[in-house]
């Protein structure tokens, strides 16, 4: 990795948590989500019983992230202050930066030609040496910190440290001569940033892999039953630039992109050391085949949180947070398998004059959807979770709205 000036860089903060912390319980904490705790995580009133998931909401990588960015601009009130891309991806928080003055970095076109490993994940041109940039919690690319460095601002470093345990597992392949095969989307802002890492030795090579159905792809082409041709035309924005299914296949190490679906992630793993014992020997998969989980233990915890909560009898499900939240989209489609599930980004989206919900449905990425009728009439029992990026406010405007929809105020309940 490009190191940057020790007095430019800053990864710890500035000291300023007490000076920001108020602003940051104002913006974020939850009166409802607190009593909802005192409540062993269940409110009943107007026939309503909402039961929420143990584990939910911000986890400490993304509480750093958010309190690093208050404290920059808490500690750089005059200078123009830049975020590469989202902090984190939900619309409220990143709103809320923008009014705090932050301005936000916009992300290089995937097909803009060297977008995967020559060019820089954010365009820097409107950054000048005086200003700050902040970091996002999913990090940036090798090619982000060679810009940075030469741009010469102050930098403020939020990546995650689960994050980073994954950046040193997949430079570990790289450096032994595997290639880095990783459970994750090619587009999304941290495996970008992860796939980049091979770059630390000239021989790095990865592949990305979205879901078993392409780990599966994978293989059968280990197993000699793929087409060349049709394997680099399928996964060229998903490899690195001079990757060789018939070199680069021979040894692999899966990693993962930390907020996937924890049970698949370990499952493609699986799939694909089997595929090289079958195609090569027990020796060969000794040799040539690694695998660790890299699942970030708060994705896993609100993951195993959601499927205790599903052990209970649920009329409905509804997951809150931001529709690109790779952690929240895999608590939707963990839901959805057992009870009737709602995606929805906001508390706004349950619509109460109209009487709908607003959701983006489990497995889909296409425009919102509405549901008429989606809370049942009489009692109804209603299971609430949120992703690691949405905070305790909007999870409790929402369990108010519902509350509403029932005739009941969230201000009478003690």
């Amino acid at each position: 990795m490009a190191t940057l000036d020790s007095s430019l860089y800053v990864r710890k903060g500035f000291g300023l948590k007490s000076e920001v912390q108020a602003t940051l319980a104002a913006d974020y904490d939850g009166r409802l989500v607190d009593l909802m705790r005192e409540r062993d995580y269940t409110l009943e009133a107007g026939g309503l019983t909402v039961r929420l998931a143990r584990e939910f909401g911000f986890c400490y990588g993304v509480e750093r992230a958010v309190d690093y960015a208050y404290q920059t601009r808490h500690k750089f009130p005059d200078r123009t202050v830049w975020l590469a891309g989202e902090i984190i991806h939900n619309p409220h928080v990143n709103a809320r930066l923008r009014e705090m003055g932050i301005g936000f970095l916009s992300a290089t076109p995937l097909d803009a030609p060297g977008a995967r490993d020559a060019l820089p994940a954010f365009d820097y041109a409107p950054v000048r040496p005086e200003d700050v940039v902040i970091l996002p919690a999913f990090g940036v690319t090798i090619r982000d910190f060679e810009v940075l460095r030469a741009l010469g601002s102050v930098v403020v470093d939020t990546t995650c440290g689960s994050v980073l345990n994954v950046w040193k597992r997949v430079e570990a392949y790289a450096r032994d001569g595997f290639t880095a095969l990783i459970h994750g989307k090619h587009y999304h802002e941290e495996t970008r940033a992860t796939a980049s890492q091979v770059q630390k030795h000239p021989e790095g090579r990865y592949l990305v892999v979205r879901d078993m159905a392409e780990a599966r792809e994978v293989c059968e082409y280990i197993e000699g039953r793929g087409d060349r041709t049709a394997f680099l035309a399928k996964y060229a924005h998903a490899a690195s630039p001079d990757f060789d299914p018939d070199l680069h296949l021979v040894r692999v190490g899966v990693a993962n992109q930390t907020t996937m679906l924890a049970r698949e992630s370990l499952a493609i793993a699986d799939e694909v050391g089997a595929a090289m014992e079958r195609a090569h020997g027990t020796e060969h998969r000794a040799e040539h085949f690694r695998s660790f989980d890299t699942i970030c233990s708060a994705t896993q915890d609100r993951q195993d949180a959601v499927k205790a909560l599903l052990e209970e009898p649920l009329d409905v499900m509804l997951v809150i947070g931001g529709y690109n939240s790779s952690n929240t989209i895999s608590l939707a489609a963990l839901c959805s398998e057992r009870v009737r599930t709602y995606h929805i980004e906001s508390p706004e989206a349950i619509d109460m004059e109209r009487g709908v919900v607003r959701y983006r449905p489990v497995g889909r990425h296409t425009e919102e959807a509405e549901a008429r009728d989606w809370l049942p009439a009489g009692p109804a029992r209603v299971g609430i979770t949120a992703g690691a990026s949405t905070p305790n406010s909007k999870i409790g405007e929402m369990v108010s709205r519902l509350l509403a929809m029932r005739g009941v105020e969230a201000a009478t309940l003690a």
